[in-house]
């Protein structure tokens, strides 16, 4: 386990991990992370440099050799073990992310852990049974490696996106170079000491923190990685895929969302309050800070008034305090920054003339201290304002009246992003029609549970590729034919 120096609850983590070892970094400043409920410093992380990528890169190229000539069982062995390492220290990330994030650590410990956990699980399951090769006529056709896979992740599901990145990529037998959020690291600093403790061969995971622009670009720039996996923002994407082209090298996208929740008038009173109120907990959950939030609730015009008062009552329920408080279903938002933004987004649907229905820019009473936001509710939302368009990533949902179903498909649809999408209905077979119309990587029926099995990406500036799975597996795969 790396050596830590602690000052009064405060981590120091004072080097990154290149070839199997903590390595000081090249640089010699250092990022603060800040427990969002508090807004106390909590842990100081190295501010990579340039050349920590290089050494990174240089020892994820010396590792694959030995790495990718695996047996794709033993590979699944380390997968497994890394699991376990997981499932050891579950308590202790949930809690690190419910400071760093914000999430409800109960949330916190389903959610944030259970899912990477359950992908390395998954991904080393699918390996028993993936066949890298198959025939077609004179062709055998081969899944190969790619080599070096860069991984770019976000700070809103820190350790999911990781796992959803490093899990298959070793599986497919890559190395790999991660550059976690600067926002959200500590998880990725453990993950990393599970690594280490396991004794994975050296070079086959490489950690290196900094900020995007550094470190960030450094790798998606580099001639010897040949793969970058990106999360986070659409506008931060299109520079990483902008910066890789030098390279034309494999790009891998998951961006941002707006996504459509549309109800059809076919509901029955009690099918229509269980939409909106399910409807409202999409919207919210992680407070808003999740790119495929249903965060467009498209209703019947002669039903708004309803919708507003069954969306009032359920963001009411929506108890926001302390994430360590098992009675709150929100905690804070990630930063300082991300909340004046949110805030600034409820500002601008104000001015612009939609109908608060609850909440507003106020800090939630006797919040003054944490980067809260209400749970905010806009009613008579139109296709034109600002928060039917912009990503805001907080807690904040617009209700939006349609005449018609073809008014509410093309409504739905009428965005720049394409990630995810909602339909309920009491036509089953109807609403499952109207779900594949929507632009969308993924469309949820009737409230559909989530599929960690099931591929996760999205159409239009939503990004390129998929994640989980077989699918996501794939996207780290590289394809050659041979004819005989």
């Amino acid at each position: 386990m790396i050596d830590l120096v602690y000052d009064v609850g405060m981590i120091t983590y004072d080097k990154v991990y290149i070839n199997g070892a903590w390595v000081s970094s090249e640089g010699k400043g250092v990022l603060e992370v800040t427990n969002s409920a508090t807004e106390e410093i909590i842990a100081t992380i190295p501010d990579g440099t340039t050349g920590d990528v290089d050494k990174a890169v240089a020892a994820a190229r010396a590792a694959f050799a030995g790495w990718s000539s695996l047996p794709k069982e033993v590979r699944a062995e380390w997968l497994m073990k890394i699991h376990a390492g997981l499932e050891a220290r579950t308590q202790e990330i949930a809690e690190a992310i419910a400071r760093e994030v914000g999430m409800p650590v109960a949330l916190s410990t389903m959610i944030q852990v259970g899912l990477p956990k359950g992908n390395f699980a998954i991904t080393a399951g699918l390996l028993s049974t993936y066949e890298f090769e198959q025939q077609i006529g004179n062709s055998t056709v081969v899944r190969e490696p790619l080599g070096v896979v860069g991984c770019i992740t976000p700070w809103n599901y820190p350790l999911h996106q990781i796992a959803l990145k490093v899990a298959p990529a070793l599986a497919a037998g890559n190395t790999v170079v991660v550059k976690p959020s600067e926002v959200a690291p500590i998880n990725a600093f453990i993950l990393a000491e599970i690594i280490h403790d396991i004794g994975l061969p050296a070079g086959v995971f490489n950690l290196v923190t900094g900020v995007g622009p550094v470190v960030g670009e450094a790798i998606a720039a580099h001639p010897g990685v040949d793969m970058v996996s990106f999360t986070g923002s659409t506008r931060a994407g299109k520079r990483v895929a902008v910066v890789a082209a030098e390279n034309v090298k494999k790009v891998s996208l998951e961006l941002g969302g707006k996504s459509p929740n549309l109800i059809l008038d076919d509901l029955d009173e009690a099918g229509f309050a269980k939409a909106v109120g399910a409807g409202v907990g999409k919207c919210f959950s992680n407070s808003g800070q999740t790119c495929s939030a249903l965060t467009r609730m498209l209703v019947p015009r002669a039903r708004l008034a309803e919708a507003e008062q069954i969306a009032a009552a359920a963001a009411a329920k929506h108890s926001t305090g302390d994430p360590f408080d098992a009675a709150n279903r929100l905690g804070p938002l990630v930063s300082a920054v991300q909340r004046d933004r949110v805030r600034g987004f409820i500002q601008t649907g104000i001015d612009e003339g939609a109908t608060l229905v609850i909440g507003g820019t106020d800090a939630p009473a006797g919040l003054d201290v944490g980067f809260y936001v209400q749970p905010t509710v806009f009613s008579g939302v139109t296709p034109e304002m600002t928060i039917a368009r912009e990503e805001i990533f907080g807690p904040v949902l617009s209700i939006m009246p349609y005449d018609t179903e073809e008014d509410a498909i093309r409504i739905a649809n009428d965005t720049v992003y394409g990630l995810a999408a909602g339909v309920w209905g009491a036509d089953l077979e109807h609403a499952k029609a109207v779900g594949r119309r929507l632009q969308a990587g993924q469309v949820e029926v009737n409230g559909g549970s989530f599929n960690i099995q099931a591929p996760f990406g999205g159409y239009k500036q939503s990004g390129v590729g998929r994640e989980a799975g077989v699918f996501g597996l794939e996207e780290f795969c590289e394809i050659k034919s041979m004819q005989f």
